[in-house]
């Protein structure tokens, strides 16, 4: 059985790590208030740039872009965007068991990393990563999207991704996010399953011209949007698991102090014990 100085120092140790663990439930709290308004802003301008899209590229029947490309699929490029940091529970392995399914036993599957969990998991068992980006996932910026929507455009472009997928984790409460995979490339497959009303649109100067500003516009709102939706979830995620070790670790504390405290007594009697043993000794 444990000493009593050795049941005060697991305690001690214990209380240390429950006010790490609260300090960054408060501070994942604060961050997480501002990352969800981020999120849910956006998520009207993501809806309505897909819809206006979707009407456009229907009924603009002799406009073509590079980016509206529907060719034989050779080669996929998958955008994962995951976390930075770790202690958010199964936020990141969540994901990636969202990824692995589509791209295990695949040599035709490319990777672009977003946060360095996801590149840290797919660079160790040997997938091929064409681009990793890094410290952004939980405070991203519109900047960040543009970036990323350049290089996946540029990738499709040139012919390196025939088909490009969006990996990332919707965000619905700060106990409730669920990964997501979306099609992102060719944006022919925008309003799949959708009868999407056929109007006459007149455009101005071209309907090549709208949809050259349109497409990329809409690929970095996408990309923004999902940017934000996942900044929202890791942070929830980190709140409510580090909300978890500090309740549990309070437990913890609370069974070490009865365990001390049995301890203690146990040696207080055996004391009593001995004195009076002696005692009865001399007489």
């Amino acid at each position: 059985m444990a000493s009593a100085r050795d049941i005060r120092r697991r305690i001690k140790s214990v209380k240390n790590i429950q006010q790490i663990t609260k300090a960054m439930k408060m501070v994942a709290a604060a961050r997480l208030r501002r990352a969800q308004e981020r999120a849910i802003a956006s998520k009207p301008y993501t809806d309505k740039i897909r819809e206006v899209l979707a009407n456009v590229a229907a009924n603009a029947r002799d406009a073509s872009h590079p980016l509206l490309d529907v060719r034989e699929v050779k080669q996929v490029g998958y955008l994962v965007l995951s976390a930075d940091k770790g202690l958010a529970g199964a936020y990141s392995s969540n994901l990636i068991k969202e990824v692995l399914p589509q791209v295990r036993g695949k040599d035709n599957v490319r990777l672009v990393t977003v946060g360095r969990k996801a590149r840290d998991y797919f660079k160790r068992r040997g997938y091929k990563i064409d681009g990793e980006y890094t410290g952004f996932s939980e405070k991203p910026s519109y900047q960040d999207a543009v970036m990323l929507a350049r290089f996946m455009a540029d990738k499709f472009v040139t012919g390196e991704y025939d088909e490009i997928y969006l990996t990332y984790t919707h965000f619905y409460s700060p106990i409730s996010q669920k990964p997501t995979t979306v099609k992102l490339l060719p944006v022919a497959g925008i309003g799949d399953g959708e009868e999407i009303p056929q109007t006459e649109y007149i455009f101005e100067p071209s309907a090549g011209e709208v949809l050259s500003l349109l497409l990329p516009r809409y690929l970095e709102t996408v990309i923004y949007g999902a940017l934000l939706q996942s900044a929202a979830s890791e942070l929830g995620a980190r709140m409510t698991a580090m909300g978890s070790a500090t309740d549990n670790a309070q437990e913890l504390i609370s069974k070490l102090t009865l365990n001390y405290n049995k301890v203690r007594q146990a040696t207080i009697t055996r004391e009593i014990s001995e004195i009076v043993g002696g005692a009865e000794a001399l007489k």
